[in-house]
């Protein structure tokens, strides 16, 4: 028979990891459980990716959170996240992806691709940078496309399409455009995202603007070949010769595993999953949402910054649960 754990994490992210440690702290029998490496969505940023918020509101479990400049880099975030895991000793098992969840009498089963657990709770924090939004145009499963973005090297000399117009789009097409590729960018509105970070927005909109970078507005791709690309807009369809697309077209939670748990959605676009507020806890007893996965299709409510706070309101839920008694 599995060893039954007091509480199951799921996801090494900076909020699964300050689940583990407020856990630690109380004393409870837990695990976190990583289908990939340490704080997998921070290590598939881009290289060069600099964060919106400040090093200080990334802070957990009173460690200071050092970085050169206010705004910390992807490196300088791995690099403190590290720092957290190895200074509590958290018991995390990383490269161990979770398959199914079910319901059993004394609390849950987990099977992942390397054996069986059980469990009293479980907490999803699984973020939602693993399943990129697709286009679902023809086309899309060439070599060609890419949902994620790395760095410029690969594109130098190349004629790149970047769909999409919040950050990661931004940043992707003055990156491959500084290091001499020929950028196009598909908008689907009259400019890029309001919520640019500020102090690369007025880059990006001047490029456009003096034609360095050509932007595509209320435009869409229509499909994508070998060696073009066909794009709907407003004065009909166009066809441009192209070498990659770079699809940032935003991501989406695992839906897959609270369908598992039975976890509830909204029915409107959001796709919310049901949750108290209070502590954390969703419509099904036992199971707990963290971070991100709590917005749903609207990824841009919870940050690292605003959700680092569900850990120890989950935490306390638990232990008062499980001892019968509300913490103090």
């Amino acid at each position: 028979m599995n060893k039954l754990f007091d509480v199951l994490i799921i996801g090494a992210g900076p909020i699964g990891l300050a689940c583990g440690v407020e856990a630690q702290k109380a004393g409870l029998d837990y695990l976190i459980l990583e289908k990939g490496a340490l704080t997998n969505s921070i290590y598939n940023y881009p290289v060069n990716m600099r964060f919106f918020s400040t090093s200080e509101r990334l802070e957990m479990a009173g460690i200071p959170f050092m970085s050169v400049e206010n705004k910390p880099t992807r490196t300088e975030a791995l690099e403190y996240y590290r720092r957290i895991f190895t200074h509590f000793h958290l018991n995390v098992n990383l490269y161990e992806g979770v398959e199914t969840l079910s319901k059993i009498s004394e609390g849950f089963e987990i099977k992942t691709s390397k054996g069986g657990y059980q469990t009293k709770k479980i907490v999803l924090a699984t973020g939602f940078y693993d399943l990129p939004n697709l286009m679902e145009v023809p086309g899309e499963d060439l070599p060609k496309v890419m949902h994620y973005y790395k760095e410029p090297w690969p594109f130098i000399g190349q004629k790149v399409l970047v769909v999409g117009g919040a950050n990661s789009a931004v940043d992707a097409a003055l990156e491959c455009w500084r290091k001499g590729a020929e950028v196009s960018m598909v908008l689907l509105g009259d400019e890029v995202d309001q919520n640019v970070k500020y102090w690369v927005r007025p880059d990006i909109m001047n490029r456009i603007k003096e034609g360095s970078i050509k932007a595509f507005t209320k435009s869409r791709v229509k499909e994508v070949k070998s060696d073009a690309v066909i794009i709907t807009t407003p004065d009909g369809e166009v066809e441009i010769e192209n070498n990659f697309v770079l699809a940032m077209t935003g991501y989406r939670p695992n839906f897959a595993l609270l369908d598992q748990l039975g976890v509830e959605l909204s029915l409107d676009e959001k796709r919310q999953p049901c949750y108290d507020q209070a502590n954390q806890e969703s419509n099904v007893p036992g199971v707990y949402l963290a971070g991100v996965v709590c917005g749903g299709l609207n990824t841009r409510e919870f940050f690292i910054e605003n959700s680092i706070v569900h850990a120890e309101s989950i935490v306390k839920d638990i232990v008062s649960k499980l001892t019968g008694k509300a913490e103090g």
